[in-house]
């Protein structure tokens, strides 16, 4: 289903940048595959043209029929810095969309391979401070490949959540100053959303 998503993708009309990814186990950075979850990350003119693919293409059929479940979140984007696969695909829009107080993140890198073993070594303890955290709706990591090229998505309840976890947890700063004296990524990209709607359901999580 990864594989042949390809061609469908590249004649979706308005569609300028896509992601086929897979994920990992467990919330969060893991780098062993959960086999059962995958994501497709995607950009669009406008959401008139994502409503139309997501609703009537036969690549969405096909992942309905084969899927237990498929949550569907449109998200615009209001912060967008460094790149993906060479360049930033995000363009942020000043105002929110929405009333709607959540917040949704997604940060991602392509990893040094000489970095691999210390950047592994480090993940659990700065995964910490999200266990169990109340401003947490949801997390999971999601990878082009394993291991080398890593995300995670985040759905925040609100900025203040967000921001709680970014300026106050000493885990979360100390990997910020790694990252930076250890050098380990080739590439990086932080992401911040306005969510627009959700459609579908993630486990507990729903529609409503």
């Amino acid at each position: 289903m990864m594989q042949f998503a390809h061609a469908h993708l590249a004649k979706a009309k308005g569609l300028t940048f896509y992601k086929l990814m897979g994920s990992g186990k467990g919330d969060g950075f893991n780098p062993w595959p959960d086999w059962s979850v995958y994501s497709l990350l995607m950009i669009w003119e406008d959401i008139t043209a994502a409503e139309d693919f997501i609703n009537n293409s036969k690549l969405f059929d096909s992942y309905r029929d084969h899927a237990k479940e498929v949550w569907t979140l449109y998200l615009q984007n209001s912060r967008a810095d460094g790149k993906w696969s060479g360049t930033n695909p995000f363009q942020p829009q000043p105002n929110p969309p929405t009333t709607s107080p959540r917040i949704a993140v997604i940060t991602r890198a392509t990893i040094r391979i000489r970095k691999l073993r210390k950047f592994w070594q480090y993940v659990p303890t700065s995964s910490i401070p999200l266990t169990n955290n109340p401003g947490l709706i949801f997390t999971k990591g999601i990878g082009e490949v394993p291991v080398l090229q890593m995300a995670t998505f985040s759905l925040w309840q609100n900025e203040s959540a967000l921001k709680q976890f970014a300026y106050q947890s000493k885990e979360h700063q100390k990997a910020i100053r790694m990252t930076r004296k250890l050098d380990w990524y080739k590439e990086e990209l932080f992401a911040r959303f306005w969510v627009i709607k959700e459609n579908g359901s993630w486990q507990i999580r729903n529609d409503d």
